[in-house]
């Protein structure tokens, strides 16, 4: 550790620089499970920027699923959307098969393990046209359901809805639900017999107010009934997610805080109604400036992981869905995010005033945790002394 001492502002040198911070950092995030596998986007200012998703075995083993650049030059395959302009959830993975948005044209492009990308939808009539984000699988009638963004049909405003994608490409997309001005993180059931999805309109972002709708399919794919079943101009709610045995659970911050939920009974019946599933006064969401971002993931279907912030730190922990009993998960990471979770592992991205951003991969039952991936070629302990220790500051504000 270096010698601590006082110098005049300004007068000091640090070994933390700009171009050091460039040269060796990339950018982590977006991890999926498949399989065995697990995935994440890394971009790459090296590559002039892009992003690239790295596939990840069980064994440690990484390689890029990406094309390199020396494949395609300075126009080379990119892993990035601009739906509501700041992007986010631009892959999914089904089975070892990889579909993702190119930034060149942002079209949605099919690539077999081993292969080159080829493009899934059509070319659009004008640059960057059509955009998709936030894509989830069907596998019971072979096709995709994305948030799609239209530039093409009207001048003043990009046109969003859901719509289906055969996974080889073999028709053009159909549109499932339009009207709203937003829509993000459609969610099939397991069962594939209904979808939940998030909507709002202007004014609202966001985390002012959204609704959580829920659609049954009818037996051509469409959607044959819907229903309205949170949410509201006053109400902000995000990451719908379904359970592996069929419950809807969501965050919503109907209390002042954004809390975890779920739908008990039927979602489209009379008997439907949210449950608090963890009640605490801390964020289990964040500001959806981004599609796909998660802070819970179900284990099984008795148990499900979730992070939430509070007073600066966020931290991790387990529920038992039966009792709803909570077990907190120890870490050294006071930033958590990307969460996704299987049987064995807990895989999120994680970072602290000490820690690099890295992805880690927990095993809860032995609290053994392996870091798969750093964003920085640095050794943390290079910057020790250097790096201010981050300590939680509470305002108390008059409410007459």
């Amino acid at each position: 550790m270096a010698e601590l001492r006082t110098a005049p502002y300004g007068s000091w040198a640090s070994p933390i620089t700009s171009d050091l911070i460039v040269a060796s950092s990339i950018g982590l995030g977006g991890v999926s499970i498949d399989g065995s596998d697990v995935y994440w986007i890394e971009s790459r200012p090296q590559e002039q920027g892009r992003s690239v998703i790295v596939r990840c075995s069980l064994d440690g083993r990484q390689a890029d699923v990406t094309p390199p650049m020396t494949q395609g030059g300075p126009a080379a395959f990119n892993v990035r959307n601009r739906v509501h302009e700041y992007g986010g959830g631009a892959y999914l993975v089904s089975g070892g098969v990889v579909y993702s948005c190119n930034d060149a044209d942002q079209r949605l492009y099919r690539q077999e393990r081993g292969d080159r990308p080829v493009p899934i939808t059509e070319a659009s009539r004008k640059p960057r046209g059509l955009r998709y984000a936030d894509g989830v699988i069907d596998t019971v009638r072979g096709r995709m359901v994305w948030v799609c963004e239209d530039h093409q049909t009207r001048s003043d405003q990009p046109i969003n809805s859901l719509v289906d994608i055969p996974i080889d490409g073999s028709r053009p997309q159909r549109t499932l639900v339009s009207g709203s001005d937003f829509y993000a993180a459609p969610r099939l059931s397991p069962d594939n017999t209904l979808v939940a999805w998030l909507e709002w309109h202007h004014p609202n972002m966001p985390w002012d107010g959204t609704d959580l709708w829920v659609g049954r399919f009818a037996t051509d794919g469409t959607i044959a009934e819907k229903k309205k079943v949170a949410g509201g101009d006053g109400e902000s709610i995000c990451q719908p997610e379904w359970s592996p045995d069929g419950v809807l659970y969501f965050v919503s911050d109907r209390s002042g805080w954004w809390n975890l939920y779920r739908v008990v009974g039927d979602p489209l019946g009379t008997n439907g109604a949210a449950e608090a599933v963890y009640p605490l006064a801390a964020e289990f969401g964040s500001a959806q400036w981004s599609f796909r971002q998660s802070r819970y993931a179900f284990a099984s279907a008795q148990r499900l992981i979730c992070s939430f912030s509070h007073s600066g730190s966020t931290s991790l922990a387990a529920v038992d869905l039966s009792t709803l009993a909570v077990t907190p998960i120890a870490t050294e990471f006071t930033d958590i995010g990307s969460v996704c979770a299987d049987a064995e592992h807990v895989y999120f991205v994680g970072a602290s005033s000490t820690h690099f951003p890295v992805i880690v991969r927990l095993s809860p039952a032995s609290g053994q945790i392996a870091i798969l991936k750093s964003s920085n070629a640095e050794d943390d302990r290079a910057y020790d002394g250097y790096l201010s220790i981050a300590q939680p500051i509470e305002f108390r504000q008059r409410t007459d």
